[in-house]
């Protein structure tokens, strides 16, 4: 599978003090990176600049304490934006991990851009059937194996078993079409909608 990838792709998930990327900020950054060359993973806190709604800190995990001291958003952007440049940008819910990303960028002074695939849209159109497509019930359904929840590589993981399990349900050629039909490329527009009150992060 990784020999046939067109171009790298990142699995991204973060994780943020709520769910407006306009007034909120990004707490923790998870990605898994595959490309023919294997698995890489990145993951750093980010410190907001501010304090974490307490139900967010019990969410999470993530709480005031743990962010002091870590990165700021704009300390990481160059080497972040370095990291994704090229890169099939894929994620649960993936509007709001990149506008998110594109808000973060913006007010760091740089301009973020990446062809765009979410995977709630990728489950609805090639398992039709399921019920729901939100995380948690497809890695009940699929028997994965989380690393933790609502953090953000764990999350991102999720995100990479979930890729592996289409390609092992799909033909390359279906998944290839799919993939075709659902991507949003630069300069299409990207709405940054807000997570449910009940999550900071990933469709449940």
């Amino acid at each position: 599978m990784l020999e046939a990838l067109e171009r790298p792709i990142v699995f991204v998930d973060l994780e943020t003090t709520g769910g407006s990327a306009l007034t909120d900020r990004i707490t923790e950054i998870g990605i898994v990176e595959v490309s023919r060359y294997g698995v890489d993973t990145w993951t750093s806190l980010v410190d907001p600049e501010r304090d974490i709604p307490l139900f967010v800190q019990e969410l999470t995990g993530i709480s005031n304490e743990m962010v002091r001291g870590q990165p700021v958003f704009a300390a990481l952007a160059p080497a972040l934006a370095a990291r994704l440049q090229g890169r099939l940008f894929v994620a649960h819910n993936a509007r709001f991990d990149y506008g998110f990303l594109q808000q973060s960028f913006e007010r760091a002074g740089l301009i973020f851009e990446a062809d765009m695939l979410c995977t709630v849209q990728l489950s609805r159109k090639l398992f039709p059937d399921a019920g729901k497509h939100g995380l948690s019930a497809i890695v009940e359904r699929y028997a994965l194996e989380p690393l933790g929840r609502h953090r953000a590589l764990a999350d991102a993981d999720l995100v990479w078993q979930f890729w592996q399990i289409i390609h092992a349900h799909h033909s390359t050629q279906t998944i290839r079409q799919a993939v075709q039909s659902l991507t949003r490329r630069p300069g299409e527009p990207v709405a940054t909608p807000r997570r449910p009150r009940a999550k900071t992060g990933k469709a449940e």
